[in-house]
């Protein structure tokens, strides 16, 4: 099979899922500086087992993506030194811009999932039902 993932990739995967509950937990905990280093670490690591170290360096170091690249890490360096709201604020517009083109394949991805695939590709038939059994 074509999509099989390797140990590795799994790894990854795995790192990144705890990156994003990390820094949810640190936005939710009112910006813990901590929290929010830590999720921003096992981000970085999730993505360069996910993608490989030198494909994650070509994605910051193209002059095409240093418009991403410079936000994401001034980001990164916000946090670290205190600054977490600022910071966090640079991240998400630096990380849209950098991952802007996976947006399709996460997309295709997201669909095959069996329950949410369904709730995305119909989200109003869902809301609808939730608004009968709920009023």
């Amino acid at each position: 099979m074509s999509y099989e993932l390797s140990e590795l990739k799994k790894v990854g995967i795995g790192l990144l899922c705890f990156g994003f509950f990390f820094t949810f937990l640190g936005v939710l905990l009112f910006f813990d500086r901590g929290l929010l280093a830590l999720g921003n670490i096992f981000f970085l690591f999730g993505v360069a087992l996910l993608i490989g170290w030198q494909s994650m360096w070509q994605l910051f170091s193209k002059r095409v993506n240093y418009k991403g690249s410079i936000p994401f890490f001034l980001g990164l360096f916000l946090i670290f030194v205190g600054w977490p709201v600022i910071g966090i604020i640079f991240e998400v517009y630096g990380s849209v811009l950098l991952f802007s083109g996976y947006w399709s394949s996460a997309k295709v991805f997201l669909y095959q999932i069996p329950v949410l695939g369904w709730l995305l590709q119909y989200p109003f038939l869902f809301f609808d039902r939730l608004k009968r059994i709920l009023g």
